[in-house]
Parts: structure tokens; C-alpha cells; sequence
């Protein structure tokens, strides 16, 4: 297949879809831009989840039962900090933290996050071009009814996504440049592809970065619905949907991106909106989009 691919990805979503991707399309050919609006210093480590969890699951090295993580990962240090008294709500493994400690060794140095990142991609054998979607700090704040703006790990995963979302901001994004690489991927592309990720907190950002957004909207651009008959396989994206007073759906996702897009995937359980999709003048697929094993992503892809 000769084809280039932009894909523009979260966390364990759009690595699934990106690992389908890169078992399909040559060593070369293919660049995934990941979201790093919701990375974050948590003991003294810069700490990148959605970049960490594509690497892991290109590289083969994720955990198969949750998406995130090390596969066969050990918890002495997180059980030692618990022990101390120490804030432990956001989960690091043992494994894990070899490569946030390496990165923030690497940063302090001044080494940029692409160059980490291209560094441990060889490390791991990825054979395709991972990229964040900046070098510089994005950070993405959570607007919420009930206790304000807050950092999005604190919202994710201290609070366990409960507070009601009104809405989103991301500090630092008109300062941000897109990383080295990611315009010049953009501009050679095919085409991109909107992997299965939230909309609103992992693509939205991406988009946001100054010089991305229009020329991705130069492409042809294929995205991915993360929302299944109404609800998501992972993640807040649909009660997101629903707290800022859209019916989670499909159609919802498509409507999101509707500017951008010339095909949409969706589940045949929602082949209801097909049709509206199709009158909007986008081609809409309707395949199973539930990518349990190797076999769904590669087909997926």
C-alpha cells in the first residue's frame, strides 16, 4: 500500500486503532500526532498518557486487560509511597516509571519531547513516527459545575470523571507550535484519520494547536466513532456529551467534526444516522468498530 497517513490520536482508543493502522501501512508511511494537553508533573516526573499509552501499544508493550500500563507490571513503589502517606491516586508502575524518570532526565537536559519520544520509539522497536502534538506545554482544563476549572488528570482520574463538565479550556495552546515533524506529515499526507478518541479532550486540542487545524482541513480526513449506541468503550466522552446538552451518539461525533470530514465509521448499531451523515455529504461506513482483539484492529485499519 502506498499511501501516507496522518493519525491524530488519545489514549487507549486511538492506540488501538493506531496499531491496527501500523500493522497495515509500511514502516514510513505512516505519523501518529497524539494529544499531550492532558500530560502533567506529578512527583517531580513529566508524565505524557496518551503519548505513553500509543508507544506501549505500538511497541507491544501495553497491558491487554485495561489499554494503559505495562503489560505484567509490579506496584512496590506505589505501595511504598501509600504506605508514607503520599498522594497515590494517580496510578504509576514500577516499569512505568523508568520511563517517566528517563524523560524528565532527558527534558531537564533540554532535550524537546519530540526527540524523547522519537528516542524510546527506537528503544521499543516502533517502526512508524510518533510524534506529540507539541513541544511545549498544553495544558487542558476542565470547566466544571461544581468545583470550577480544573488540571484534566485531577478530573479524570482523582475524581473519577464526576464532576458535570460546562466546558474546556487549554492554557498555553496559542503559544504552542506543532512539534517538529507535524506539519510536514500534515502537508505529505494522503490522508488523516480522527482515531476513536474523545472528541472534545483529545482531538479538539490537537486541532487547536496553531498551523494543524487548517491543514488537516486541506486533506481528506476519515474519522472513527468512539461513541457506540449511545455510550463509549472507555473514557467520559459520551457523559461529556450529555452534561453539555447533546445527545451522546454517532451522529454527535460526526456533527463534530462535520467541517472536516469526507467519511465517517460508525457502528452498525448506529446505522440509524446513516443516512443524515450521507445528506450531509459525508460517506458514512457502517463496520464493527469494537476492536477487542488484533484481528478487530487490523480489519478496522
Amino acid at each position: 500500500m502506498s499511501i501516507r497517513i496522518v493519525a491524530l490520536a488519545g489514549g487507549v482508543g486511538g492506540a488501538k486503532l493506531a496499531n491496527g493502522l501500523a500493522q497495515v501501512i509500511p514502516a514510513g508511511q505512516l505519523t501518529v500526532v497524539v494529544n499531550t494537553g492532558d500530560d502533567f508533573t506529578h512527583f517531580g516526573l513529566h508524565i505524557c498518557p496518551d503519548l505513553d499509552t500509543v508507544c506501549y501499544t505500538l511497541g507491544g508493550l501495553a497491558n491487554p486487560e485495561t489499554g494503559w500500563g505495562l503489560v505484567g507490571e509490579s506496584w512496590r513503589v506505589l505501595e511504598g509511597l501509600k504506605a508514607l502517606g503520599a498522594p497515590t491516586w494517580f496510578h504509576l508502575g514500577d516499569c512505568d516509571l523508568a520511563t517517566h524518570l528517563e524523560r524528565t532526565r532527558r527534558l531537564s537536559q533540554g532535550e524537546r519531547l519530540s526527540e524523547v519520544t522519537q528516542s524510546f520509539c527506537s528503544a521499543w522497536g516502533i517502526a512508524h513516527t510518533v510524534l506529540p502534538m507539541s513541544d511545549d506545554p498544553v495544558a487542558t482544563r476542565i470547566i466544571s459545575a461544581e468545583e470550577g476549572e480544573l488540571a484534566f488528570q485531577q478530573y479524570f482520574v482523582e475524581r473519577r470523571c464526576q464532576p458535570r463538565v460546562t466546558g474546556f479550556r487549554f492554557e498555553g495552546i496559542e503559544q504552542a507550535k506543532p512539534a517538529p515533524g507535524v506539519i510536514e506529515a500534515l502537508e505529505t499526507a494522503d490522508a488523516v484519520v480522527f482515531c476513536p478518541s474523545n472528541p472534545w479532550v483529545s482531538i479538539d486540542p490537537i486541532l487547536a494547536v496553531p498551523g494543524i487545524r487548517e491543514r488537516v482541513a486541506a486533506k481528506p480526513v476519515v474519522a472513527v466513532s468512539p461513541i457506540i449506541g449511545g455510550k463509549t468503550v472507555k473514557g467520559p466522552a459520551a457523559k461529556m456529551y450529555a452534561e453539555l446538552g447533546i445527545e451522546p451518539s454517532a451522529l454527535a461525533v460526526a456533527e463534530h467534526y462535520r467541517s472536516f470530514l469526507g467519511a465517517f465509521f460508525m457502528d452498525p448499531v448506529d446505522i440509524e444516522h446513516a443516512m443524515k451523515i450521507e445528506r450531509w455529504g459525508i460517506m458514512s461506513m457502517v463496520t464493527n468498530t469494537i476492536m477487542s482483539a488484533r484481528e478487530d484492529r487490523v480489519r478496522l485499519a
